[in-house]
């Protein structure tokens, strides 16, 4: 029998599946995705949860670009520049990979809402 607490999922344990089994799965281009997003939506088990697990690290990782970015060079500008374009190619790469875990997202977090 499960309770109410037993059943709540976690967005950093979610989080966590998205990035694992996106790595491990990322010789299938779209259902590796897809995969990685359903198992991750379940674990998080509920819709809002789930989408959060997944826009969650693209942020983080386009934040720590642009802030850390002018640390990796010593001319201020030059900093500026490389950080403005490490995070936008990061926000790009991130927004491709997260279509389809997205979708899968929406699926898991529906189904561990049943």
């Amino acid at each position: 029998m499960t309770t109410d607490i037993t059943r709540r999922g976690s967005i950093p344990g979610a989080m966590a599946w998205m990035i694992g089994l996106s790595i491990l799965l990322s010789w299938l281009p779209l259902f590796g995705g897809l995969i990685a997003g359903y198992v991750g939506g379940s674990k998080a088990g509920s819709l809002g949860r789930a989408v959060t697990a997944v826009f969650l690290p693209g942020l983080i990782l386009w934040v720590t670009m642009i802030f850390l970015g002018p640390l990796l060079a010593s001319i201020p500008i030059l900093g500026a520049i490389f950080a403005t374009i490490a995070g936008l190619g990061t926000f790009a790469v991130s927004t491709m990979h997260m279509i389809p875990l997205l979708i899968g997202a929406i699926i898991g977090g529906k189904m561990a809402e049943r």
